[in-house]
């Protein structure tokens, strides 16, 4: 129902939504326009751990 993506990012970048799509994208694409469906939210980080260049945290809801 949530995703929240952050993204390893230099100053100056601005484009994290767009990284970000591409996870989107990849929900609807798996579970369909109505199961994957989702709020979503992107933020640029510094660092992140691992020098991992994106991190995606997400709230699923699984119905009976």
């Amino acid at each position: 129902v949530r995703i929240f993506g952050m993204v390893n990012s230099a100053p100056g970048f601005v484009q994290q939504p767009a990284i970000i799509n591409g996870f989107s994208d990849l929900i609807l694409e798996l579970w369909g326009p109505e199961a994957g469906a989702h709020a979503r939210s992107a933020v640029g980080m510094a660092e992140l751990p691992f020098g991992m260049p994106v991190e995606i945290e997400g709230e699923v809801q699984i119905a009976d």
